[in-house]
């Protein structure tokens, strides 16, 4: 749950302090497990109903360790504090709060981690809203009358129809792209998701945190780092630091293989100094997806084609970021295995979008700061679809926040 930055959002045609009404809105939704730290100069929290979750003793290590090296750091372009998380934390005066299962991957069973299913459960006692569940949405129109959304019921196909003054589309950025083309029928024309590319890098400790494998914990990312160029002349990169759990500990035990028994006493020793790093970077340094509708003529069908386009400098700037980690690794107290280094495909990293992105002068395949392309007046894309840039920092926060913003100024045009 960490907002933009000004400095990433060059591509936007408004400043980040359009969404901040909108980010606090989110939190009270949310809530926020977080805490006051360095992060905080250059990323606000936007609430003061903060939560905490303990850290595990292996990221309470090394943030202490970055603690105590914190100026260094920050002339090295790397800001640290605790993650920020949709997760319902612990407070003295207030019972419940995460109970440090381990479970979180898993899915948390005590619905601690934040969902939109609880939204929507919260939201089936107003009289002025209704679910429909088992329907998909494959085409959203404009009449005089408004807005008609167009699907068909999953189960038995039966077309069915919708109208309202307005309608707000968000599908996620993949299924939104292709109701939106489906709309404009414009098939065999491409249209661009930009993505945000996503690494692994194994950490090792330069401390072992005895009885890691056993503690109580919560599993989510613990730390948060933000790595810039202390010249301010480029975009961010996100690192989420993620300590022992369940599925770390069978990875190294599974690299061990048959040796794993007899060498038990090596393979505890290195899970108890393993950490993961999971990191992105912005999309004006990453690969992006060709996207485009096709249409069988013979038979009518159709297929969304999907098409990795590699920015063939990607590579190099997440092995730079690495190396960066690994000239600090004594300041970090802990260092990357660049060997072990996993870059993903494009799209594995789920910040993706941009296919239909907003402008303050909409052409094409473009949309106005309401989400609507040109033309239209009633039909809304709230998602990721219409961010002009995938920034590097979470990106669910921001999207929330810019839905909400739209919704709210379209609830002040006229109905």
């Amino acid at each position: 749950m960490l907002p933009f930055l000004d400095g990433d959002l060059d591509e936007w045609p408004f400043k980040l302090s359009a969404l901040a009404p909108h980010y606090a809105a989110v939190l009270e939704l949310t809530g926020l497990a977080g805490r006051h730290d360095d992060l905080e100069a250059l990323f606000p929290l936007y609430t003061d109903k903060l939560t905490e979750l303990r850290p595990s003793r292996q990221s309470q290590q090394i943030l202490e360790r970055m603690e105590r090296n914190r100026k260094a750091l920050g002339r090295a372009g790397i800001r640290f504090g605790r993650s920020r998380l949709a997760v319902q934390g612990n407070l003295p005066s207030v019972p419940g709060g995460c109970a440090y299962c381990r479970l979180c991957m898993y899915g948390c069973p005590y619905g601690y981690i934040y969902t939109s299913a609880d939204t929507v459960a919260q939201m089936l006692g107003n009289p002025n809203f209704s679910y429909q569940a088992g329907v998909i949405i494959d085409q959203v129109r404009e009449s005089a009358q408004g807005a008609e959304v167009l699907g068909y019921d999953r189960a038995t196909h039966r077309p069915m129809a919708w109208q309202g003054s307005r309608a707000f589309l968000a599908a996620g950025a993949i299924a939104t792209t292709r109701i939106l083309l489906r709309s404009l029928a414009a098939y065999e024309q491409t249209v661009w998701l930009k993505d945000s590319q996503y690494f692994l890098v194994p950490l090792v400790l330069l401390r072992r945190v005895r009885g890691a494998t056993s503690e109580w914990l919560h599993a989510l990312s613990q730390v948060f780092l933000e790595v810039s160029d202390p010249r301010g002349r480029d975009t961010t990169a996100h690192v989420q630091i993620y300590s022992n759990n369940d599925l770390i500990s069978q990875a190294v035990a599974g690299t061990f293989g048959p040796l794993q028994r007899p060498l038990g006493f090596l393979v505890r020793d290195f899970q108890e100094r393993l950490l993961v790093a999971q990191g992105f970077i912005h999309s004006r340094h990453s690969s992006r997806i060709a996207v485009c509708l096709k249409e069988d003529r013979g038979t009518g069908q159709e297929r969304l084609e999907l098409r990795a386009e590699l920015n063939p400098g990607a590579r190099g700037r997440v092995r730079k970021l690495v190396f960066r980690l690994c000239k600090q690794a004594r300041r970090i107290g802990a260092m990357p295995l660049p060997l072990m280094l996993k870059i993903a495909e494009p799209g594995r990293s789920f910040h993706s979008g941009g296919s239909f992105p907003m402008s303050t002068e909409p052409r094409g395949f473009q949309t106005d700061l309401l989400g609507r392309l040109p033309g239209w007046k009633r039909v809304h894309a709230v998602d990721a679809t219409v961010f002009p840039s995938i920034p590097a920092t979470t990106i669910t926060f921001s999207a929330m926040a810019n839905a909400r913003r739209i919704g709210w100024e379209a609830a002040r045009l006229e109905p």
